[in-house]
């Protein structure tokens, strides 16, 4: 049996954090990912994906961000079960909680944290009737290493974030990139449809809207698409890859049968408190939960992690009263290379 402080399902940037944020307060954190590896889809879908949107870094690399994470929590010597799906949560009589694997093994804590992102997914695909005859034959429906695409003709269809992103990253990598989406608005970040126009207009890529991708030709590998503007006819271009990015269509898994009350395959959870589920000493932080006005982003995922870990505090530490004094300093190597000694309190509790 492992036994931990905060039970983490999830090995993602919100969990990785909440590592950190749990350290600062002395509490120790245990891990579960089915994944083979922390990160998430970060890790696992697109580590070379450019993420804009994390504070002090004007751009970062998912994967890049993952080794950041996992430097910044390795102080607090967190434990991973990977490559194993939390698959059962019994509640015993003293309140605490085990978690079992779909491998059997058995994890006690008297928090249990979900970060468990969108759960397990899979790729929203068009409807084109012969798609899956092009599954790794020139379609793909994620980018883990962009250079797989150097100096090759790409086709991009969708017009969510990570369809504008890749067209503004791989605008640089191949030879020739096309971004075919069925509307003319587009539904990801304002600065990043700009920056796909400017490429538009400077010719560095094609745009394409409004149309939709018809067809898919090539004997042994893909040749050429077809697509439809409207009501026109059909038009060709010739490419090496056609990549549809319409999201992911995600499942919670064995989580959703946890007796956790779930809203449209999210968990709901109490926004403005802790982040706590309906189940007390479980909690949901980052994509996987839900409240209103939730904002699926990592920041986010961020903060709810934050107040999260305060909360658990109080739930594993009843008597202790805990004041935050500062961050500032943590204990961890300084700037000079040197070991710093920890302050009396990073967050003090008293008795």
């Amino acid at each position: 049996m492992i036994k931990t402080d905060i039970l983490i399902i999830g090995a993602g940037p919100t969990g990785l954090f909440a590592v950190f944020e749990a350290g600062l307060l002395k509490l120790k954190c245990h891990l579960i990912d089915a994944l083979a590896e922390p990160g998430g889809q970060c890790s696992e879908i697109y580590p070379k994906k450019p993420i804009y949107d994390i504070p002090a870094y004007p751009e970062i690399l998912a994967g890049d961000l993952t080794k950041k994470l996992l430097e910044q929590s390795k102080q607090f010597k967190p434990g991973f079960t990977l490559g194993e799906r939390a698959e059962k949560i019994e509640k015993q009589a003293d309140g605490t909680f085990v978690v079992t694997t779909n491998k059997g093994t058995q994890h006690s804590a008297p928090v249990v944290a979900i970060a468990g992102g969108l759960g397990s997914f899979e790729p929203r695909k068009p409807a084109i009737k012969n798609l899956s005859d092009y599954e790794d034959y020139g379609v793909s429906y994620i980018i883990k290493d962009p250079e797989v695409y150097r100096n090759k003709r790409v086709v991009i269809a969708g017009g969510g974030d990570s369809a504008l992103d890749w067209t503004i990253f791989l605008s640089k990598v191949a030879s020739n990139v096309t971004l075919i989406h069925r509307r003319t608005e587009f539904r990801g970040a304002l600065d990043s449809v700009d920056k796909v126009q400017k490429l538009k207009d400077k010719g560095s890529i094609n745009l394409i809207t409004p149309a939709e991708v018809t067809g898919l030709y090539g004997k042994n590998k893909l040749d050429y698409i077809s697509y439809r503007v409207s009501n026109h006819k059909e038009e060709h271009i010739n490419t090496d890859a056609f990549i549809p990015l319409f999201g992911l269509s995600p499942k919670l898994g064995p989580i959703s049968n946890w007796g956790l009350e779930i809203e449209k395959n999210a968990i709901k959870v109490n926004n403005g408190l802790d982040y706590q589920t309906n189940i007390p000493g479980v909690f949901a932080i980052g994509d996987v939960n839900t409240y209103p006005g939730k904002l699926k982003l990592i920041l986010c995922g961020f903060h709810e992690a934050t107040l999260m870990c305060h909360a658990a505090y109080k739930i594993i530490n009843p008597d202790k009263r805990l004041v935050l004094k500062y961050t500032t300093v943590t204990g961890i190597d300084g700037f000079d290379g040197t070991r710093k000694e920890a302050p009396k309190s990073v967050v003090k509790s008293i008795d």
